[in-house]
């Protein structure tokens, strides 16, 4: 067999969902059923296969990526296990980044939740086709058009049944294939669900199956003119054209498939396994990858062939108590052995790998060879980090990189020993360099290591690894909210700067008008006749740059801004780009001064599901954390789901709060907004004494 048609059989996938809708459970059954374990590990008695990390098994979560290799039908399935929880959606954003496709998991009871959403529009930001399973059909609550309701009206898609469940909650069975109209249905005795029957659509199940059936070969005819003129025509389409439209309309991002199942009662695996090779794409059928030549500033772009250049994509580093650092590539083009050169694009710097290693979560097998299509991890490249590119050096080029969010949280950590303190700094850098979304600090008056990320459960987990993976005695500070300082008028500003040493002096002199932006910054020199040098430019944007990182209210770092370089002076012989630099930055911090800044706080996207009888309660309270109250639905088993936006700030605590007002049954679930403008009276109390914004404000 030839490699081009190898790679036809190669399928990069990954399995993505909100928090406990059975993503871990799901792949337990696959790596199962195609072999490469001999026992099914379940996820609550800590003995899933891709949950390897004790906290992992402690929690019964998923907290890091996992990748895993195995077959199904001649073809190689590689698959990332994704976390649920919002906290490391991190992993979530840089799987998506390198996969060709994806298997979205829903709960059948809680049908489409806030992380559901989260990963669906990463999803799309890196134009992934993806299939929909529908999960947990056995459930007390369950329904499969409920479901593709909520897909339809919150994800914006098109969700088009290749299957219908055979019964629900307690009495479901199995389900049926809409594409050969045909019952799969697995008997109680049925040791792991191994074997299932094909049998007839049950009677009761046939009207409601041939008007699915009927809306799915609608949707698979669509996608190609041939079969739009049979369909037209009224002659039936074969199983296999309606597999080959379904798959092109999934390729072109038009319909998601949806399957069912009870991956927990083993019930609807197997299926869902047929369905990836089905519809969604190997590397030959994803576009040729982009980038940029660092030389030329060009555009290129490499084909998915063994014969083309290297390119590959480090999407994630992890530290290996065994073999050192590992570095997880994505290769687009081309192939590379043991002991191979690559060139590393963003440094520009040659590394030589080490070994090719094929990771089943935390095993290794060696493998020889990383070629088009493989997702593979390398030892030996340790300068590389989180989005850069490998290639050969001979035909360089930059692939877009993986973007990040901003952390909304942090904690002082101290060492508590001076024997930690090295190993704290140690821990620290190894972990920043695993996790792009933990950003370590040290804060320059108290000189507190300041650790940020993304969550409660996130700061927890990385004080925990401190310890157990490193040995380190840390003391934690109580979590801190990260505020943004930002402006809501337009002021000018001067800067000069101007020292005589005796020798050649220092002189710079600005003036910089400061505004509201919609992005992070916007830097415009507005200057004419040569007032400030072409060659200072750079420098004023600089200082203007490390003079955000420290606002003028509390410290906080600064956003949203329009900064325009409107006039100056220079010295023919003092001026320099560090005196340039300080000019800009007393003038960037005098306009804003004058400037009207406004503090920012985190707002949280908060559901909260709660019985009925309750829902007076959970409402006051929220009113109490300043939420504003989106809306409110009724869910399944007499709850009611309400949105709100609530500020981090007060949500500490709240799980505790939430279980002493519904004894117990509320639940509720947090994830990111955007950033809102605190209230003067509640930035009074963060920031007592700071005039400077009641004033503005």
């Amino acid at each position: 067999m030839n490699r081009e048609q190898e790679l036809r059989n190669v399928r990069n996938i990954g399995i993505a969902a909100h928090i406990d809708a059975g993503k871990t459970t799901t792949t337990e059954r696959i790596l199962f059923y195609t072999g490469k374990v001999r026992r099914i590990g379940e996820v609550d008695e800590g003995a899933a296969t891709m949950d390897w990390m004790p906290q992992e098994q402690e929690r019964g979560i998923t907290i890091t990526s996992a990748a895993t290799t195995c077959s199904w039908r001649d073809h190689r399935i590689n698959i990332i296990d994704t976390p649920g929880h919002v906290d490391f959606t991190v992993e979530v954003e840089r799987s998506l980044r390198v996969l060709d496709g994806v298997v979205a998991i829903f709960c059948a009871v809680g049908g489409v939740q806030p992380q559901s959403e989260t990963v669906w529009r990463q999803a799309n930001k890196y134009r992934v086709p993806r299939l929909a399973y529908i999960n947990k059909m056995d459930r007390v609550g369950a329904s499969f058009h409920r479901t593709l309701h909520a897909m339809r009206e919150r994800l914006g898609c098109r969700p088009v049944a290749v299957q219908i469940p055979v019964g629900e909650e307690a009495d479901f069975q199995g389900v049926v294939d809409l594409v050969e109209m045909k019952a799969l249905v697995w008997p109680e005795d049925s040791e792991f669900g191994t074997t299932f029957e094909l049998v007839a659509v049950p009677e009761a199940l046939l009207e409601r199956a041939r008007r699915f059936r009927e809306a799915m070969v609608e949707a698979a005819a669509e996608a190609d003119e041939a079969l739009m003129l049979k369909y037209v025509e009224g002659r039936p389409l074969t199983p296999e054209e309606i597999r080959a439209g379904l798959r092109a309309g999934t390729l072109n991002y038009n319909i998601v498939p949806v399957l069912c199942g009870a991956s927990l009662r083993n019930k609807g695996v197997q299926p869902l396994l047929d369905a990836v090779l089905d519809y969604l794409p190997s590397p030959l059928d994803v576009h040729e990858v982009q980038g940029t030549n660092p030389q030329t500033g060009q555009v290129e772009t490499r084909p998915p062939s063994d014969q083309a250049p290297f390119a590959a994509l480090a999407f994630k580093i992890m530290a290996d108590p065994h073999v050192g650092k590992l570095t997880y590539l994505r290769v687009y083009s081309g192939s590379v052995g043991r002991g191979g050169t690559v060139y590393n694009a963003n440094r520009g710097r040659r590394d030589r790998l080490g070994r090719i290693l094929r990771m089943h979560a935390n095993h290794r097998e060696e493998a020889g060879l990383a070629r088009t299509g493989d997702i593979v991890a390398v030892v030996g490249l340790g300068e590389t980090s989180t989005g850069d590119t490998l290639c050969d050096q001979a035909h360089p080029i930059m692939l877009e990189n993986i973007s990040f969010p901003e952390p909304v949280i942090s904690v002082a950590v101290e060492p508590k020993t001076k024997a930690d303190q090295d190993k704290l700094a140690t821990a620290l850098d190894r972990l920043s360099a695993e996790d792009p979304t933990l950003k370590i600090k040290v804060d320059p008056e108290t000189a507190q290591t300041i650790v940020a990320g993304m969550g409660e459960l996130h700061l927890e987990i990385i004080t925990d690894r401190l310890v157990r993976e490193f040995g380190v005695g840390a003391s934690v500070g109580k979590p801190q909210v990260s505020y943004k300082e930002t402006v809501t008028g337009v002021a000018r500003a001067q800067g000069r700067y101007v020292r005589q040493t005796g020798g050649r002096g220092h002189y710079g002199d600005v003036w910089l008008e400061v505004g509201p932006s919609d992005q992070y910054l916007v830097f415009e020199d507005c200057t004419r006749g040569g007032v400030v040098p072409a060659e200072y430019v750079r420098a004023v944007e600089a200082g203007v740059r490390e003079a955000m990182e420290s606002g003028v209210l509390g410290g906080y770092p600064m956003t949203n801004l329009h900064v325009k370089l409107v006039d100056g002076s220079y010295h023919e012989v003092d001026s320099s780009d560090l005196a340039f630099k300080i000019a800009a930055s007393m003038a960037f911090r005098n306009a804003v001064r004058a400037d009207r800044p406004v503090l920012q706080e985190p707002m949280m996207a908060v559901e909260v599901v709660v019985t009925e009888d309750r829902v007076g309660e959970v409402i006051a309270d929220l009113n109490g954390r300043r939420a504003r109250i989106q809306g409110m639905e009724p869910s399944p088993g007499g709850t009611q789901t309400l949105r709100a936006l609530v500020p981090l700030a007060e949500m500490f605590g709240y799980a505790t709060e939430l279980r002493s007002l519904t004894q117990g049954r509320g639940t509720y679930t947090m994830e990111p907004s955007h950033y809102d403008r605190v209230p003067e009276a509640v930035a009074e109390r963060i920031l007592p004494g700071q005039f400077a914004y009641s004033a503005g404000a």
